[in-house]
């Protein structure tokens, strides 16, 4: 197993602002790891870096304690999914599989046995003599998926594989790629832009936005605790509200919102929280799901200042298990998901929005 670090990695073109910039990032041994984030973010550009596609302006990368940073790609030890597969529409699965064996001038008897292998690892066995173009996507994607693993490399690449497939069939491969690693214990760097592909199959996650990084770290911190307002909401759906710090000490933060509402949020070391001070300006995340809704009997609208933010429903979306609604509190359209049930509100219904304390999440702005 390999692991691979990033030291101060930037590219830039020129004339252009960096594709990517000042990137320091550590993936272990075994680690399936996802570089997530819109389109143009850098993600691809930072794996086609470890590739060996694309030379870094400065910076070091390293498998293990090898600098690789000015290696050719063939001698990286590296195998690669493209979002495109990439495969030979002419050839068989067998012969496209073992391509790469070819190239090596690998012995027939090891190529044959690595083959079957690999053809086994991905569930294709019976369709081992089939051309290319006989295949749906789903098969295409996993013969490239085999084609990567059978050269046993050091680290496996994957550029959104799963791109091109439909949304089913995009849920069962992400399993069949995750569990195809696991058992293969290669570490891996996962490209894609598509959140619910990153939180289900990633051991961690690195986030990134117009070529900077935003946070490093398990699917669930990022979602329960992301580090920057970007952050909370790019991933899922988050009530992301501007505040100024009324007091900072102990285990937590105490925050006013712009209608005088004082709400209060863990302090939690190595988090933007930790580096706050009174009269600062940030941010707290709200995700939909952390507020009790409770019906109003006054006034909607004016600050509570007692942690409760008073709204009124715009919008009531039944979902089965819950119940979605838009609240407008100051002209701003708040997001709340609460579990379904006969004391359901409706538009127009003043609400007051009761947030759970230990969901009130602080980030940088």
């Amino acid at each position: 197993m390999t692991r691979v670090l990033l030291e101060s990695i930037e590219k830039r073109y020129p004339g252009a602002a960096p594709s990517v910039a000042d990137l320091d990032l550590t993936i272990e041994d075994g680690e399936f790891f996802t570089l997530l984030g819109p389109s143009g973010c850098g993600k691809s550009t930072t794996l086609r870096m470890v590739a060996g596609f694309i030379q870094p302006t400065r910076g070091r990368i390293l498998f293990n304690d090898k600098d690789v940073t000015n290696t050719a790609p063939n001698r990286r030890d590296t195998g690669m999914v493209f979002q495109n597969y990439a495969l030979f529409p002419h050839m068989s699965v067998r012969a496209n599989v073992g391509y790469g064996l070819s190239v090596r001038r690998t012995s027939r008897a090891e190529k044959t046995k690595r083959v079957d292998r690999a053809l086994e690892q991905v569930g294709l066995e019976r369709y081992a003599d089939r051309r290319i173009d006989m295949l749906s996507g789903g098969q295409q994607q996993r013969v490239a998926l085999a084609r990567a693993l059978v050269i046993q490399p050091s680290v496996l690449l994957l550029d959104e594989p799963l791109s091109n497939l439909d949304a089913k069939l995009r849920e069962e491969t992400r399993a069949e790629i995750r569990g195809t690693q696991e058992a293969a214990g290669i570490t891996s760097i996962y490209v894609t832009h598509d959140q619910a592909e990153a939180m289900a199959m990633s051991d961690r996650v690195a986030i990134l936005e117009s070529g900077r990084l935003h946070q490093v770290a398990p699917p669930r911190e990022v979602y329960h605790r992301p580090a920057t307002s970007f952050v909370a909401r790019f991933i899922g759906r988050s009530n992301v509200l501007a505040c100024t710090i009324l007091e900072a000490g102990g285990d937590s933060v105490q925050v006013q919102l712009e209608d005088g509402t004082v709400l209060r949020a863990p302090r939690v070391p190595g988090t933007p929280s930790a580096d706050v001070s009174r009269g600062d300006t940030a941010a707290v995340s709200l995700r939909p799901e952390s507020f009790a809704v409770l019906r109003d009997a006054g006034s909607a609208g004016a600050g509570t200042g007692t942690g409760e933010l008073k709204g009124t429903v715009r919008t009531a979306e039944f979902t089965g298990a819950v119940n979605v609604y838009e609240v407008d509190w100051n002209g701003n359209n708040l997001v709340v998901s609460v579990p379904d049930s006969e004391d359901r509100v409706s538009p127009g219904d003043p609400v007051v929005l009761a947030p759970h304390p230990d969901r009130v999440w602080l980030v940088a702005p």
